[in-house]
């Protein structure tokens, strides 16, 4: 279902989402799988061609989509790539990552936009296209918008307004967003590189390693394959000078390619060029009273790295377990879970945004002296354990941590990334997790908290551990401890989880 049906225009919905990205699409599909009333707005016709710059899906992206199954139908669209080569040194291998996805995996943005909209429908979210978000007016009980739309079907130049009233609202319309703006926040940064092409085309001779890259002292260029004959190409040069608007040539492409990489492998027919700048902006807070921001709507920067979408994404399974519990009456404290999402997220933009443009600022050195120390830390990084593992774990996202909730005493593995832990019956903790509930992993024969609403599951018998553990719905540590008793394991459930109602008997 595409259009409001169910969902008319001036009926409060749970939440409205705006801007069916990848970020939108994963959010709308959370929360309507919670049970929740969802309507996701988009400015873009549902017949739009949608070839978008975002081709690279990492690790711990792979591993929350895993826990939604959906997964292994991504990684069939596109092709692993299990080692990098920074700067033409020595290879990092994936390999190393310990996750169930130790690579990264190239497809595009197209197709991962066609799984997470085919799953936000089937959960029972309407998606209203061809509709343009255009005022936003909030108290303390709704949010509600206004949006033109078109008159009809046919889509006539007349256009409408109606309004959707929310309980709340996610702004994840990208960089221009317009809830942002209508929110007032600021957006500061500046542009880091200007002129930028971006290019799908075939190659005649393609590069031995998966994935090429280098910048040379004027140029910089990636090559990358979808694994379908087609190949992503990101190129700069120094001297560009163009405005986004102006058309790319093949010639040019290739031009630059050759700079930076000795050879342009063969470029031909291309599907789609572009040319665009990349920014460096993050939003102050993530949360404007019932209206969040998330995606490139709150962060955006270089596409060095390939972290933006994965980092939407992110951004959009820390948000809707929170927003789910608050709605469904299950949070102890709704309003310190909701601010909740700003404190973990935003530093995580920021610090995505730093390396990104770290890894951007790096690839483009021109100065001779700069250029061998790049060298030389691409190799010591290659070489160094720690380094690597730091620097792979960022990337792939598996690294990314946040802090334990305040009064938890340390040493703490809350707010780690939980691995994907072997249960009982031969379950993954990863399925688990597709219950989109809190999921507790105890000893056999612990009795679950009485009323929670979470998912309750014990360590394989074969493999007998004494401590207890409660999992986030996005994978993160809640809590843990060695040797819990009953009620040191029902008061930390507490905490995070109100029991449910018992259900009323009929009178007689």
């Amino acid at each position: 279902m595409t259009a409001a049906e169910d969902h008319t225009p001036n009926a409060v919905v749970d939440v409205a989402v705006v801007g069916a990205g990848p970020t939108g699409l994963l959010l709308a599909g959370d929360l309507a799988a919670a049970g929740l009333s969802v309507t996701l707005i988009e400015r873009r016709p549902r017949t739009a061609a949608n070839l978008t710059r975002a081709f690279a899906v990492h690790a711990r992206t792979l591993e929350l989509l895993d826990a939604r199954g959906i997964a292994d139908q991504l990684v069939s669209t596109g092709r692993r790539i299990d080692r990098l080569r920074p700067f033409g040194g020595m290879a990092l291998s994936l390999q190393q990552l310990r996750s169930r996805y130790p690579f990264v995996l190239i497809t595009p943005q197209y197709e991962t936009e066609k799984l997470l909209e085919r799953r936000a429908l089937s959960t029972g979210a309407v998606i209203r296209y061809d509709c343009e978000v255009t005022g936003l007016h909030q108290d303390h009980d709704s949010v509600t918008l206004d949006i033109t739309t078109a008159a009809g079907p046919a889509r006539q130049t007349a256009r409408q307004t109606t309004r959707q009233t929310a309980r709340h609202v996610v702004g994840a319309d990208g960089v221009r967003s317009t809830i942002r703006q209508a929110l007032g926040l600021p957006f500061p940064g500046q542009a880091v590189v200007r002129s930028m092409v971006l290019a799908d085309v075939r190659l005649t001779d393609p590069p031995e390693d998966f994935l090429a890259v280098n910048g040379s002292a004027d140029a910089f260029a990636l090559v990358v394959p979808f694994g379908d004959g087609w190949y992503r190409t990101i190129a700069w040069h120094r001297d560009a000078r163009a405005a986004d608007t102006d058309p790319v040539g093949l010639d040019e492409l290739r031009a630059i390619t050759r700079a930076a990489l000795g050879t342009d492998h063969g470029m031909h027919d291309p599907r789609w060029m572009s040319r665009f700048h990349s920014d460096e902006r993050q939003v102050p807070h993530y949360r404007a009273g019932r209206v969040f921001l998330a995606g490139d709507a709150a962060h955006v920067h270089s596409p060095a790295g390939g972290l933006g979408m994965n980092t939407g994404l992110q951004d959009a399974a820390n948000l809707s377990w929170k927003l789910a519990a608050v709605l469904h009456g299950h949070s102890p404290d709704p309003e310190a879970l909701l601010d909740s999402y700003h404190r973990e997220r935003h530093p995580v933009g920021r610090l995505v945004l730093r390396a990104s443009g770290a890894l951007v600022r790096t690839a483009m050195v021109s100065d001779p002296a700069r250029r061998a120390a790049r060298a030389l830390g691409a190799a010591v990084l290659a070489r160094s354990g720690p380094a690597r593992e730091r620097a792979l774990g960022l990337v792939s996202g598996i690294g990314i941590s946040y802090p334990p909730p305040p009064g938890t005493r340390r040493p703490t593995t809350a707010g780690r990334r939980a691995p994907d832990l072997p249960l009982a019956g031969g379950l993954r903790l990863y399925e688990a997790l597709r219950t989109g509930s809190f999921v507790l992993i105890t000893p056999p024969g612990r009795p679950t908290p009485p009323g929670s609403p979470l998912s309750h599951h014990h360590w394989p018998t074969g493999r007998p551990r004494t401590a207890s553990v409660l999992v986030r719905p996005d994978g993160y540590v809640a809590w843990s401890s060695e040797r819990a008793d009953d009620a040191a394991t029902a008061s930390a459930v507490a905490s995070w989880l109100l029991p449910q109602p018992a259900p009323q008997k009929e009178q007689q």
